[in-house]
């Protein structure tokens, strides 16, 4: 039925209109009591199997929204209600910013992709903490939080901008991500440099430790796939050489090989998803598995369509996977078709959990 839907309504619309659209319904929905318990048990239906840890953190299981769809926090427990397993909201900068001008987001539907160019357009990592600070959840989930540098900013003083983020998002976080992999910041990539990224990513760290001493607030960093393969490497030894917690592979590419749509399309500048970077996301993952093992929390991101996609990044290192794209093209039903797939993969699979099956192909070849 969303199909359907989306051929005869969704398509023809503006891809940032209709994305406004579906978060207002969502966001309706999960206000009214009887409509949210309803959705909430048809669409997120819990598989005991599933269970994950990550972290720390406990989680109904391993499948969560990417960073992106909710870049405010104002729909965490609507995305909840959707079956997300958890919620990474952002990317939030120090200052708000309206973004790129529009128009920004493309839909490549031949190749069941986007291209956007949004530019981190946000309302600031101040008004984002006060949301999170004042929200009552309706839904227990896991919220990480994606932090990226100011456009403004000049590239010498990302540092500033970034712990100014981390002091004010840290204590509502149940994880948080610095960002330096968007293709939309000019500059931002820059960052990835190892040389760059050590002072930053400790930098955060420090700020994370002081402004919230209580609990260690879990540190990850975001990378792109079009990183060389040795610079995955020195990303991957700089994460376990700082102690970080996670890393997230893969943001979005500047690649545009083999698409079918339009070539006005293909042309737009800015970041590709969807399908397309399915196999370079993979190979990213299996390379960090390869070098981190078990020692640092891998995320897998990138064209991630349905089930045998989230197993497959399971089986190359991934301990727990994100989607966004693919939402915009299979609806509401994506997490709970995903989830009973997932369910379904390990019952017959020779691994008696998801954590047992974690890395396992690449240890096969090891």
């Amino acid at each position: 039925m969303y199909k359907i839907f989306f051929n005869l309504v969704f398509q023809r619309m503006d891809p940032e209109k209709a994305h406004h659209l579906a978060f207002r319904w969502i966001r309706l929905a999960v206000r009214i009591p009887v409509l949210r318990t309803f959705v909430a048990a048809a669409l997120a239906p819990r598989y005991k199997e599933l269970r994950t840890e990550a972290f720390g953190l406990r989680m109904h299981g391993p499948f969560g929204l990417a960073a992106g769809f909710d870049k405010n926090a104002v729909a965490v427990d609507g995305m909840a209600m959707l079956g997300f397993d958890h919620i990474e909201i952002g990317t939030v900068t120090g200052e708000a910013q309206p973004g790129n001008p529009k128009k920004r987001l493309f839909r490549l539907v031949p190749d069941r992709a986007l291209i956007n160019r949004m530019g981190f357009n946000n309302e600031g990592s101040l008004a984002v903490a006060a949301r999170l600070a004042s929200r009552e959840p309706v839904f227990k989930t896991v919220v990480g939080v994606n932090i990226g540098k100011t456009k403004v900013v000049p590239e010498a003083e990302a540092v500033g901008d970034y712990v100014k983020s981390a002091e004010r998002l840290a204590p509502f976080a149940d994880y948080l991500v610095v960002n330096v992999s968007s293709p939309n910041t000019p500059g931002l990539r820059n960052l990835q440099a190892v040389d760059h990224l050590r002072p930053l990513l400790a930098a955060v760290r420090e700020a994370a430790d002081r402004i919230v001493a209580h609990r260690r607030v879990p540190l990850l960093v975001k990378i792109a796939p079009d990183l060389a393969d040795e610079d995955v490497d020195a990303v991957a030894d700089l994460a376990v050489e700082l102690g970080l917690d996670g890393i997230i592979a893969t943001n979005t590419t500047i690649a545009r090989e083999g698409l079918r749509s339009e070539a006005s399309l293909v042309k737009e500048t800015g970041g590709l998803s969807g399908a397309p970077l399915k196999e370079r996301s993979l190979e990213v993952l299996r390379r960090l598995y390869a070098r981190v093992g078990d020692r640092i929390t891998l995320v897998g991101v990138g064209g991630v369509e349905n089930a045998e996609d989230v197993w497959q990044r399971i089986l190359a290192g991934a301990t727990l996977v994100q989607g966004y794209s693919a939402f915009v093209y299979e609806g509401p039903f994506w997490s709970r078709a995903i989830h009973k797939g997932l369910a379904a993969r390990l019952r017959t699979s020779p691994y008696a959990t998801l954590a047992d099956a974690v890395g396992a192909d690449v240890r096969k070849t090891a």
